[in-house]
């Protein structure tokens, strides 16, 4: 099995491409090793020191660090547990740990909303080695989450106010701001 990696635009983040399907549909993000408890290999790569957070993808698998450990040090490590557990055939994810989707009871808006974000923002987004996920639509703002290389990179409030906000209000006039909320 060959693991690719690339950079991404957060330093503190690489982006693992197994060359096969991770989560498929959807995502999964793990901020800590106790909410990686619903994935084996979420918690086999928080047994190494230094992860900080572990996202999974459609293919791709990102992995944060911690300031206290360098790359060098860390890939091998990060290489061996992805590839052990794809080796394995063990699921990615424990039944019933899967993020669920919408109830179906959502506005016009936010069906555009939601539309723009999945065919515009999020397939750019992803090639970073992140996710950005509506949260809701109050008053006017968009509440985003950023998730995998997106979380804490230098760059995601530029993205988010000078692209996606842009973006948004352009093609949907009711929205008047973007914020990202964790």
């Amino acid at each position: 099995m060959f693991i690719q990696t690339e950079t991404t635009p957060n330093p503190n983040t690489l982006k693992f491409l197994p060359g096969r399907d991770v989560m498929g549909q959807g995502t999964a993000d793990f901020a800590d090793a106790t909410a990686a408890a619903g994935s084996s290999l979420a918690v086999s790569l928080f047994a190494i020191d230094g992860v900080g957070r572990v996202f999974f993808g459609a293919d791709f698998i990102s992995v944060g660090k911690t300031a206290a450990v360098d790359w060098p040090v860390l890939k091998p490590q990060i290489l061996a547990a992805i590839m052990d557990h794809f080796m394995s055939g063990a699921p990615l994810m424990a039944a019933g740990a899967e993020a669920g989707g919408t109830d179906g009871k959502e506005s016009e808006v936010v069906r555009q909303i939601r539309e723009l974000l999945d065919t515009r923002v999020r397939p750019a987004v992803a090639n970073d080695g992140g996710d950005i996920v509506f949260r809701r639509f109050e008053e006017g703002i968009v509440y985003l989450h950023m998730q995998g290389a997106c979380s804490g990179c230098p760059s995601s409030t530029a993205t988010l106010k000078h692209g996606i906000e842009n973006m948004l209000r352009y093609y949907v006039p009711e929205v008047q701001s973007v914020v990202a909320v964790d």
